[in-house]
């Protein structure tokens, strides 16, 4: 058993509670606390960080903000159905699942809200507020896992709705973690502001599949001094994600951080884009294909292509898991600001180096420094 530190529990707080991967977490979570799975793709749950100090995932405690109005349980039940959870299991966390789903609030702005923006932030900060207070948590973790929204352009009258959950995470003295493309604090004002309140925070845009192959491949290309002259991509995915992105905005935003680990590992930005399709037959599953076209010795012209097929929900929710203890910590630790050394899980990280390998030695040092701290 891994040494994990028991001195209180530790809040997490999703925006986007009620979709596929804050549901996976929750069910994950309590199979894997209660022996019942065991910790795959957890990273945390490996040797280095056995004395990071990190909480227990027995001491989590979940709730958050949504504008689905679908069960917890409801919403594992569906899962199930469509091969993301195994079949029983979301019976077995029935408990858990309720009790998180009863710690999820509205939130906004949705439909017919005519709440300023400093009224939504107010009530968004009470909720997390209350939540900590309610359970007697020594910390809460605000995590941004809601779908991906559209940039916001430099006329909008008012800030995108993630930034108004980073501001409430701000106001309720939370760290943050940004596990999506949307813009969260990633704002002048708010990234000063959580400077110079000591908060920790994490992001942008969490990586999964195929930005975490690119992120494997890339280097190979730079340190076998293969000069690469296109690089194309295909997404196929349904669900929630798939009609999300389906507008050319939010896709827009999405692309971003895969062309940011290619530009920055490569030293140049290849030919070639990405594009994603809604499939909603895919449901939760997606398949991303990659066409990457090289130069060899002597100019011979070359190409490589790959296929990734999984489930985004299932590859989510470990790594949630694990930056919600990180990040804890790393408050405890009295750490704040960007936290590079988190590099690892992001599309577009704050700092650090854009290689995989790289930035797994940064995770592991950062993991030493926890260690350290205690």
């Amino acid at each position: 058993m891994l040494e994990e530190r028991r001195a209180g529990d530790v809040g997490v707080w999703f925006v986007g509670a009620r979709g596929s991967v804050a549901t996976t977490a929750v069910a994950g979570c309590a199979a894997v606390a209660a022996g019942l799975r065991p910790p795959t793709g957890m990273v945390t749950e490996t040797p280095p960080f056995a004395a990071s100090g990190l909480p227990a995932l027995t001491s989590l405690v979940f709730g958050g903000h949504d504008i689905a109005a679908c069960p917890l349980p409801k919403r594992a039940e569906e899962l199930t159905a469509a091969g993301v959870l195994p079949h029983g299991l979301a019976d077995a966390v029935r408990g858990e699942l309720t009790a998180a789903d009863a710690e999820i609030r509205p939130g906004g702005p949705s439909a017919g809200d005519t709440r300023t923006d400093d009224a939504l932030i107010a009530s968004f900060t009470s909720d997390i507020t209350g939540f900590t207070r309610r359970h007697h948590l020594s910390r809460t973790v605000v995590i941004n896992v809601a779908s991906t929204e559209s940039a916001p352009g430099p006329d909008d009258p008012r800030p995108a709705p993630s930034s108004l959950y980073a501001a409430a995470a701000l106001r309720a003295g939370c760290p943050y973690v940004n596990f999506t493309p949307s813009t969260g604090l990633r704002t002048a004002v708010l990234t000063e502001a959580f400077a110079a309140r000591g908060l920790p925070h994490a992001g942008r845009d969490g990586k999964t599949g195929q930005t975490l192959l690119r992120s494997v491949l890339a280097p190979m290309f730079v340190q076998r001094a293969l000069s690469v002259r296109a690089w194309s991509g295909t997404n196929l995915l349904g669900g929630g994600d798939g009609a999300a992105l389906a507008d050319p905005a939010a896709a827009a935003a999405k692309n971003a951080g895969k062309e940011r680990v290619l530009t920055d590992t490569l030293g140049h930005t290849p030919q070639g884009e990405v594009h994603i399709d809604d499939v909603p037959a895919l449901g939760d599953w997606k398949t991303a294909w990659d066409h990457i076209a090289f130069d060899g010795f002597l100019g011979s012209r070359m190409v490589l292509q790959t296929i990734w097929q999984g489930c985004d929900s299932a590859l989510a929710a470990p790594l949630v898991l694990d930056l919600a203890r990180l990040v804890a910590r790393a408050h405890e630790a009295g750490l704040s600001g960007p936290l590079p050394g988190l590099g690892f899980y992001f599309k577009d990280p704050d700092g650090g180096p854009a290689a995989l390998a790289d930035q797994y030695a940064a995770l592991l040092a950062f993991a030493a420094r926890l260690r350290d701290a205690r």
